[in-house]
C-alpha cells in the first residue's frame, strides 16, 4: 500500500501572517509589502489595513501588551517586572508600558537615533523564503552548512556596523556583583544591565570575544558563553529595577526598523537572548513571544548559522532553553491564568513560532553524536490532553501549508501521544474494513457472520510456524482487522491472553538458532537477519508481519533487534508506489555494527587507526568471505575487488563498503521481506511521525522500569495490599538489582521492557496460590499474571522468587 507524504516539517509560510489586533504592535509596525493574510486575518486586520494600503502611510500601535482587563486579577500580575516604576502609582498597568513604549519612541525620535522612525517590524513570514525541514531525527540526519545552500540562497552579507568599546570582564563584573551584595548599591550592576540589553549592538560589544573579528562561520558564533553565562547567573539575583531595566532593553532591540537580510551580530543577539533566564516567568511572554517571532521569521541560511551555534551551548544551558520553550507553548496552550495572556485567537502566532524555535534547537541536537539531550527530552507532555485526531487529520489534509500542526514537527509529540494516534488510526482503518466487509456479504445477499469482523487465525502447536504463515498469507486482505487466536482442538475464547501465547510462541520458535532466520550474536545480545541464500523468504515476511500486528494490537514482542533494524524499517517509512524502489536501505556506521557484531567492528576501527603500512601488513582486497551451510562464499565489495588491495588511503571506503555489505546488500532480500510484511499491516501516514527508537519502543517497549510504579497499578486476587506476604514481597522486589529486577518482569510477562503506557498498561495481578509454601512462585505470562505462595517470612519469599526467576524463561513454568 503506498500513499501520498505529507511534509512533517512546516515551512516558514506556514506561520499565521502578519501581526494581529490581539497582540498590538509598537507604534510605526507594519505588515510586510504586498503580503496576502488568510481570510480570518484580514477580517481581524480591518480598515486599518486598507488604510496602509490605500494611503501607504505606517501604523502607529503599541507593542503588544497583556490583554487590558478590568478585573483586579489582571491588576495583580508580574508585569511590573517590566513596567512598575515607571509611573509610580499608576493602577492600570496596561496603559503605564503604553506610556513607556511611547517614552522610548519620543526619546529614540528627538535624540535623531540611526533606526527612524522607531518601530518593531515583525516580517510577513509568507514573505520569507521556506524554511529547510529542521525536525531532523535519525533517518533524515544531516550536515546543515551554508556552504551547501543554493547560490540564491546566499544572500549578501551586510556590513556590519561599528561596536561600542566596552572593556569589562567576567572578573570585573563579578567583583561589582560583590561590592553591590556588601554595600546595597546596585548603580554600577544596574548601569552594567541596562547599557548591555539596551541594543543588538550593544550586547555584541559586550559578549562578542573580539569586536574586531568578524565571526562569520558557522562554527564559532563569537560568543563569550561564560561571560554570558555568569552575566544571566546573577540577573535573577539582583533586584527588580536591574530586571527591569534588562527587559526594557529586549524591547528596545526588537524596535529596531530591520531593513535587508541580518547581520551576524544580529544573529549572536539573537542566541544570547534566547537564553535569557527571566522568560521562564509568564510576566514576560509577550516579550518572549516577540522574540520568538522574530527569530523564526528569518532566513533558511540565517536559520543554518543558529542552529550551528546552539550545538556549542552547554548541555543544561541548552536543556534549560527547550524547557523554556516548551513551557511557553504548554501554558500558552493551558495557561493557569487566562487573563495573564491575549485570547487564543488573536495571538495564533505564538504557538507557531515557539515550535519552529524549537525545531531549530531539535536540528542542533541531531547534528551531535552522541546529541545534546535525549530526543525525549523535546517531548511536550501537554499536548497529550489536546485532540490529536484533529492534529493528525489537519496535517493529513493540509500537510505542508499555511495551517499549522504538531504533526509537522513530530519530535515534540510523545511516543504516548504518538501511540493514540496510531491505535486510532488502526481502529478507524479496522472498523472501515470491517465495515466495507458487511457491506460485500449484505450486498451478496449471505448471512452476516460476526466473525467476518475479526482476524481469525487458526493454529495447530504442532504446526505453529506453518500454519502460521499460511493463516496469514490467505488472509493478508484480513490484516487491519482486530486479531482473534484460536488453538485446534483446545476449548477457550481469546480475551487477550491466546493472542499473547500466540505471539509468545511464535516468536520463541521462529528466534530459535535452529530455525536458522536468525543469528543471535552474544557479545551485543541481538538477533540479526541469517544471509543464508534461499528459495522463499515468505517467513521473514511473516516475522514482518507479526511485528505489525503486535502495534496494531498493542501487543508487546521480547525481541531483541538491533536500533539498526528500525532506522532500516523506516527507509522509506512509506511503501513507494514503484515496486523497483529498494526498500530497508539505509545509511549505516561503524557504529551501527558495533551495535550487531561488536568484535568485528572493533577490528575494522583498528584497521583505521593502524599507523603501520596497511597493504603489506594487512594483506587484503576488496572481497569479503561468508560461510553459508558449511561453504565459504567470496563477495566483491566493488567491481574487481579481489584485484584491488587495501591500503592506507582507500581503508575509510572499504570499511564503509564492508559495514554496507554486512547490514544492508547482503541481507536485502530477507530484509525486504522483512519490510513489505511489517507494513502490509502498519501502512499509515502515523509511521512518517515516528523516529527508528520509538517504533522499537512500540514494538518491544521501553528497557526503564519503575518498580514502585507497578507497585501502586498492581492488582490483587485472593491478598490485599496490605497482608504480610505482598508487605514481604515489594520489600524484597524494591531491594533487587535492576538485573534481578528485569528478570522478575520477564518471568512475570514474557518481557523485560515496559509497554508505551508505562507499567499501569501491564495490568500485573498477583494471585494468592493456596499450595505448599514448599512450591516456588508461577507465573501466567499470557494474563501478566503471578501466583504466590503465603510465604511466612522475606527470607523464605526472596530465596524462593529468586530461584523462580533466575530458573525459568519466559513462560517456562507453564
Amino acid at each position: 500500500m503506498s500513499l501520498p507524504i505529507p511534509s512533517t516539517a512546516t515551512a516558514a509560510a506556514d506561520l499565521p501572517p502578519g501581526p494581529d489586533p490581539g497582540a498590538e504592535l509598537p507604534q510605526g509596525a507594519e505588515l510586510g509589502q504586498g503580503s496576502a493574510a488568510p481570510p480570518a486575518a484580514e477580517e481581524e486586520e480591518g480598515e486599518g489595513e486598507e488604510e496602509e494600503e490605500e494611503e501607504g502611510e505606517k501604523e502607529r500601535e503599541k507593542l503588544p501588551p497583556l490583554p487590558a482587563a478590568s478585573s483586579a486579577a489582571a491588576g495583580d500580575l508580574d508585569f511590573p517586572l517590566v513596567c512598575q516604576g515607571l509611573e509610580r502609582g499608576a493602577k492600570n498597568q496596561f496603559s503605564t508600558f503604553s506610556n513607556f513604549i511611547t517614552t522610548i519612541n519620543q526619546k529614540k525620535e528627538g535624540t535623531g537615533n540611526r533606526n527612524s522612525p522607531t518601530q518593531l517590524v515583525i516580517p510577513n513570514i509568507k514573505n520569507v523564503r521556506d524554511l529547510p525541514p529542521m525536525c531532523l531525527d535519525v533517518r533524515q540526519k544531516q550536515r546543515i552548512s551554508i556552504d551547501t545552500l543554493p547560490q540564491e540562497l546566499k544572500a549578501p552579507i551586510p556590513p556590519e556596523p561599528s561596536l561600542p568599546i566596552r572593556t569589562k570582564t567576567v572578573k570585573d563584573f563579578q567583583d561589582d556583583i560583590e561590592k553591590s551584595k556588601s554595600s546595597g548599591d546596585w548603580k554600577a550592576v544596574h548601569d552594567f544591565y541596562s547599557t548591555t540589553f539596551d541594543s543588538f549592538l550593544e550586547i555584541n560589544a559586550a559578549f562578542k570575544k573580539d569586536t574586531n573579528s568578524a565571526f562569520n562561520t558557522i562554527e564559532d558564533s563569537g560568543i563569550d558563553a561564560k561571560f554570558v553565562n555568569v552575566v544571566y547567573d546573577a540577573l535573577l539575583n539582583t533586584p527588580q529595577d536591574v530586571q527591569k531595566s534588562v527587559l526594557k532593553g529586549i524591547i528596545n532591540g526588537l524596535l529596531q526598523e530591520w531593513k535587508g537580510p541580518r547581520t551576524k551580530d544580529d544573529l549572536r543577539a539573537y542566541c544570547i537572548l534566547l537564553q535569557n533566564p527571566q522568560f521562564s516567568n509568564t510576566s514576560t511572554y509577550v516579550i518572549y513571544a516577540h522574540l520568538l517571532r522574530q527569530i523564526a521569521a528569518l532566513t533558511e541560511a540565517d536559520h543554518h548559522f543558529l542552529v550551528h551555534w546552539s550545538k556549542k551551548i552547554s548541555q543544561r544551558r541548552f536543556k534549560q532553553v527547550v524547557d523554556r520553550l516548551l513551557q511557553f507553548i504548554s501554558l500558552r496552550l493551558f495557561p493557569a491564568k487566562p487573563e495573564e495572556f491575549p485570547p487564543m485567537m488573536k495571538c495564533t502566532w505564538w504557538i507557531p513560532s515557539a515550535t519552529k524555535v524549537l525545531a531549530l534547537f531539535n536540528a542542533a541536537n541531531s547534528l551531535i553524536s552522541p546529541p545534546i539531550i535525549s530526543y525525549m527530552d523535546f517531548y511536550n507532555s501537554t499536548l497529550d490532553h489536546i485532540d490529536l485526531m484533529e492534529e493528525y487529520h489537519n496535517w493529513q489534509c493540509y500537510g505542508n501549508s499555511h495551517r499549522f500542526s504538531f504533526c509537522q514537527y513530530p519530535f515534540i509529540i510523545s511516543i504516548a501521544a504518538k501511540k493514540v494516534i496510531i491505535q486510532r488510526d488502526s481502529e478507524q482503518q479496522m472498523i472501515s474494513i470491517a465495515r466495507q466487509s458487511l457491506v460485500d456479504k449484505v450486498s451478496r445477499r449471505q448471512k452476516p457472520d460476526m466473525n467476518m469482523l475479526f482476524l481469525n487465525v487458526k493454529v495447530r502447536r504442532t504446526h505453529l510456524v506453518s500454519d502460521s504463515l499460511d493463516e496469514l498469507a490467505r488472509k493478508r486482505a484480513d490484516l487491519k482487522k482486530k486479531l482473534k487466536v484460536t488453538f485446534v482442538g483446545e476449548a477457550g475464547l481469546d480475551m487477550g491472553g491466546l493472542t499473547k501465547e500466540w505471539f509468545l510462541l511464535l516468536i520463541r520458535q521462529i528466534f530459535h538458532p535452529d530455525y536458522g532466520m536468525f543469528t543471535y550474536h552474544k557479545d551485543s545480545r541481538c538477533h540479526w537477519f541469517s544471509s543464508f541464500k534461499c528459495d522463499n523468504y515468505s517467513e521473514f515476511r511473516l516475522v514482518g508481519a507479526l511485528m505489525g500486528l503486535a502495534v496494531y494490537n498493542s501487543i508487546t514482542l521480547d525481541i531483541r533487534f538491533p536500533p539498526c533494524c528500525y532506522k532500516k524499517l523506516l527507509s522509506p517509512p512509506i511503501v513507494p508506489c514503484d515496486h523497483n524502489t529498494l526498500v530497508g536501505i539505509c545509511d549505516v556506521t561503524l557504529d551501527d555494527l558495533f551495535q550487531i557484531m561488536p568484535e568485528l567492528a572493533h577490528g575494522l576501527n583498528e584497521l583505521l587507526s593502524y599507523e603501520g603500512n596497511v597493504e603489506e601488513d594487512f594483506y587484503s582486497t576488496f572481497q569479503v568471505f561468508q560461510e553459508e551451510f558449511g561453504v565459504i562464499k567470496s563477495y566483491n565489495l566493488k567491481p574487481n575487488g579481489d584485484k584491488i588491495p587495501v591500503t592506507n588511503q582507500n581503508r575509510k571506503e572499504y570499511v564503509q563498503l564492508y559495514v554496507d555489505f554486512l547490514l544492508n546488500k547482503s541481507i536485502y532480500k530477507q530484509f525486504a521481506a522483512f519490510y513489505y510484511g511489517f507494513h502490509s499491516v502498519c501502512a499509515s501516514y502515523a509511521l512518517l511521525l515516528l523516529r527508528p527508537e520509538e517504533v522499537e519502543i512500540l514494538v518491544c517497549g521501553s528497557p526503564e522500569l519503575d518498580m514502585s510504579a507497578l507497585q501502586r497499578s498492581t492488582q490483587y486476587e485472593g491478598y490485599q495490599k496490605t497482608d504480610l506476604t505482598i508487605r514481604y514481597f515489594w520489600d524484597v522486589v524494591l531491594g533487587f538489582s535492576l538485573d534481578l529486577q528485569k528478570k522478575l518482569l520477564h518471568f512475570a510477562t514474557g518481557s523485560d521492557r515496559v509497554p508505551v503506557g508505562g507499567m499501569a498498561d501491564l495490568n500485573f495481578k498477583i494471585s494468592k496460590s493456596e499450595t505448599s509454601t514448599n512450591w516456588l512462585p508461577v507465573a501466567h505470562t499470557c494474563f501478566n499474571q503471578l501466583c504466590l505462595p503465603p510465604y511466612k517470612n522475606k527470607k523464605e519469599l526472596k530465596q524462593k522468587l529468586i530461584i523462580g526467576i533466575s530458573n525459568a524463561e519466559g513462560f517456562g513454568l507453564e
